[in-house]
């Protein structure tokens, strides 16, 4: 391999066993693992066309965080329990980059759907985003005072109302999608409750998290780092794509790359991540910086060094870029420019 830069993006033990429609996990490692290797062939601007060099993207996610803000303030109405209620809305509605049920509204326009139908998947992947803040902030995780500039919910409710409210986001996802749904056949509900429910399990979100937690006070190779933040942070944001595309009526095709370049983008959400920790304040990232070096926790900038780290995170953007090759341009634009604002952003 021409470029060594490390991108296994799987666990190259477990077996091939995928569902129809669904990439095992030896194929995603299989084909995610030459990401360095393989010649860029991303959508440049001579490519791209005038609508895409003209395209806004802030803009465009002001617009949908809109859209996501008013579904998921009535996805969740204050009402009795109320200090349950008002727990979960708490982390809930306390803004963020909506940068997962975006990519879930992307991709559905992407494949030719329309973006209503996949509005509650959208809201079910921001629902599990804030359990997994919510529980990740908890004394017997992370221990964190703050997110997103405000005190952590439990620190704002008490740890026992802070567990139920997480308990309660993450099957009201699921009931979400089972019911909110609309005008998709009910395979394809299925599958999208499927691929959340594989997200969040002991293969996904919680495989990342105890990994995460066994190898504290350990030296981490960049085999097993790069296993927790694919599972830890990656796997939601591509969940949050592949069900956006399911509804919207993608092909096994077309949710396979729309999947490669979740998992690409999800990387490197986590690899800017770990860099931000080094470079900027708890100002202005509204929350708790340094953390990571204070407490000697294993992270990219840490293995790779600082230089290289941004080096992997450019590569990583590059891949998504070429997994976007042959779609419509138009379409592909917003997901184009998210990877670059991934890529790019300071908070």
């Amino acid at each position: 391999m021409a470029n060594t830069m490390p991108c296994l993006l799987g666990n190259p033990l477990l077996k091939p066993g995928a569902r129809n429609g669904h990439m095992s996990e030896t194929r995603r490692f299989v084909e995610v693992r030459c990401v360095a290797a393989r010649p860029h062939i991303g959508l440049n601007k001579k490519d791209m066309g005038a609508g895409m060099q003209t395209f806004n993207l802030k803009e465009y996610m002001a617009e949908k965080a809109r859209l996501v803000n008013e579904a998921l303030d009535m996805a969740v109405p204050l009402r009795y329990p109320h200090k349950i209620h008002e727990s979960m809305r708490y982390t809930l509605l306390a803004g963020g980059k909506r940068v997962r049920p975006i990519l879930a509204l992307a991709s559905c326009e992407l494949v030719g759907g329309d973006e209503s139908v996949a509005v509650p998947v959208a809201c079910a992947t921001e629902m599990i985003h804030a359990m997994s803040l919510i529980h990740d902030d908890l004394p017997c995780m992370d221990n964190d005072d703050l997110r997103r500039g405000q005190p952590t919910n439990h620190r704002a409710f008490g740890e026992d109302t802070a567990i139920l409210a997480g308990d309660a986001l993450l099957s009201l996802a699921f009931e979400h999608v089972a019911t909110r749904t609309t005008g998709v056949p009910a395979e394809r509900v299925l599958w999208a409750v499927s691929e959340l429910g594989s997200t969040v399990g002991s293969q996904g979100l919680v495989a990342g998290q105890i990994v995460d937690i066994a190898s504290e006070g350990k030296e981490v190779d960049l085999e097993v780092l790069e296993y927790i933040h694919t599972h830890k942070t990656a796997r939601l944001l591509e969940a949050a794509a592949v069900c956006g595309a399911i509804v919207g009526g993608g092909g096994d095709a077309e949710v396979e790359r729309i999947r490669s370049y979740a998992r690409c983008v999800g990387l490197l959400f986590q690899v800017v991540d770990d860099i931000l920790d080094v470079t900027k304040t708890s100002e202005e990232l509204g929350k708790t910086a340094g953390k990571d070096r204070a407490s000697d926790k294993t992270t990219y900038p840490k293995l790779l060094g600082l230089d290289k780290a941004r080096e992997f995170a450019q590569t990583l953007m590059r891949k998504a870029e070429d997994e976007l090759a042959g779609f419509d341009r138009l379409r592909a634009s917003p997901l184009y420019h998210l990877a670059h604002y991934i890529a790019h952003r300071h908070n």
